[in-house]
């Protein structure tokens, strides 16, 4: 198969035709996936229109691949790495900072997307949680308001390191100070009590 002969684009409704015969050779909610096709990437041939396709759902900036199909799935191998690459501009266009399936197929394992741990399957938008079947993820990028929140802890740190600080130095100059007073008066009474025994036995001065 040449690659030059298909033609990787977003879904219209000119396409929903051919999209409905695919996803119902595929057992797909047909009618379900018609309302939502501009979802769709799909794969064109010259000649033969719509070859394959596959949704990206967006849902709290992170996007979930699903109802991946083929017209004959030998061609499967050719055409998901154009349509994986158009899928990746799409979430990129998004600002999707992670993606999931539920799609098997092993091309998407070797995609980066793998089984996710229990912190990252915390993530999951609750829309899909209800789901049946296993979940691939790959996170694309940090989200921003993980990093946003920590940038606020690390300032709220640095300002709670700030303060301590400068309450240390405080408590320094008022030590310093007490003990300055200390010294003063402490010198103040050596010299009282020299100028005291001066005073009652004269005749030191003359020794």
């Amino acid at each position: 198969m040449t690659l030059a002969n298909y033609r990787v684009r977003r879904a219209t409704l000119d396409d929903i035709d051919q999209l409905m015969v695919l996803w119902q050779s595929m057992h797909f909610p047909a009618d379900e996936l018609a309302k939502r096709i501009t979802e769709f990437q799909v794969a064109e041939q010259a000649g033969h229109g719509v070859v394959g396709a596959v949704g990206l759902q967006v849902t709290e900036r992170q996007g979930r691949l699903h109802s991946e199909g083929f017209t004959d799935f030998a061609l499967a191998d050719s055409l998901r790495p154009p349509l994986w690459e158009r899928l990746q501009a799409v979430a990129t266009n998004h600002g999707l900072v992670r993606l999931w399936t539920q799609e098997q197929a092993p091309f998407w394992n070797h995609c980066g997307l793998a089984k996710p741990d229990p912190e990252a399957l915390e993530k999951l938008p609750a829309a899909w949680r209800s789901m049946s079947g296993g979940w691939l993820t790959l996170k694309l990028k940090e989200d921003i308001e993980e990093v946003i929140s920590a940038d606020k802890e690390f300032a709220m740190f640095m300002e709670a390191e700030r303060q301590r600080t400068a309450r240390t130095f405080q408590q320094a100059r008022v030590l310093k100070f007490i003990a300055t007073l200390i010294a003063i008066s402490v010198l103040f009474l050596v010299m009282a009590g020299a100028f005291f025994v001066m005073r009652r036995n004269p005749q030191f001065l003359h020794h």
